[in-house]
């Protein structure tokens, strides 16, 4: 049963992730902005995820499964990240790779330690 919990919550990241890539991928010249939404989100979530879960041990590992390995697996993207970076150093936009990869890595910590901040105020 936890294989289809993983799958399920895969798909629909993914499909969240691409939607944003389709809603936003064109709005700024050098930095992808739907990826970049989805891993700050998705860092956030994963933070409020596991406050929720450490408040909750006794709830089925399938809900784990299905909102972290799955639906927030599916959802951030180190791949599409790093595939992103390589472009921008190919073209020779140094700076914008640098700016790029700190938004990605920065941004997603500190929105993961933002939402299990939330979740322990509101818990």
């Amino acid at each position: 049963m936890s294989w289809i919990a993983v799958a399920v919550g895969a798909a629909l990241g993914a499909w969240l992730r691409w939607g944003l890539t389709i809603l936003l991928g064109q709005l700024h010249a050098h930095i992808q902005l739907g990826t970049l939404v989805a891993n700050l989100v998705g860092g956030y979530l994963i933070g409020l995820a596991l406050g929720f879960f450490d408040t909750l041990p006794a709830l089925s590992p399938a809900w784990r499964l299905f909102v972290i390995t799955g639906f927030l697996g599916g959802l951030t993207t180190f791949s599409s990240f790093s595939g992103e970076a390589m472009v921008l150093l190919q073209r020779g936009h140094y700076s914008w790779a640098l700016t790029h990869s700190a938004l990605h890595l920065l941004g997603s910590i500190g929105f993961c330690i933002a939402g299990y901040a939330t979740w322990r105020a509101i818990a």
